[in-house]
């Protein structure tokens, strides 16, 4: 499976950014696809992430009322709409799938993803 961001960018405080995540290669009959970020310095966190079959969301909570992450099947992607963006949102982000058919409490850890994107970066700045 391929994996391949796009959107990032600089934007000011209180912008919005979409983010895209195409993905390619092998299939699944059902999977969940997250969206991830890394701050310079920092682990790897969770933002948000999808069950593909049934269209199901969950958010960390500092992201809440602020991104939304849906998928289009027909195009195989995935999308983050981030809006109120804060200086603390400035990261590289990364999509991930991991081929389960149902979230589980593992999905808000890298462990639990199987593939993953090559990153796009987005600058929020103040």
């Amino acid at each position: 499976v391929q994996l391949v961001e796009s959107g990032g960018g600089l934007v000011q405080a209180g912008g919005s950014l979409s983010l895209s995540c195409v993905a390619s290669g092998r299939t699944f009959s059902s999977y969940i696809m997250g969206w991830f970020r890394q701050a310079p310095g920092k682990e790897r966190e969770f933002v948000a992430a999808i069950n593909w079959s049934s269209g199901r969301a969950y958010y960390v909570d500092s992201v809440k009322g602020r991104f939304t992450i849906s998928r289009d099947s027909a195009k195989n992607t995935v999308y983050l709409q981030m809006n109120s963006l804060k200086p603390e949102d400035t990261a590289v982000y990364y999509c991930a799938v991991d081929p389960s058919l149902y979230y589980s409490t593992s999905h808000p850890t890298t462990a639990a993803y199987d593939y993953w994107g090559q990153g796009t970066l987005v600058t929020v700045s103040s």
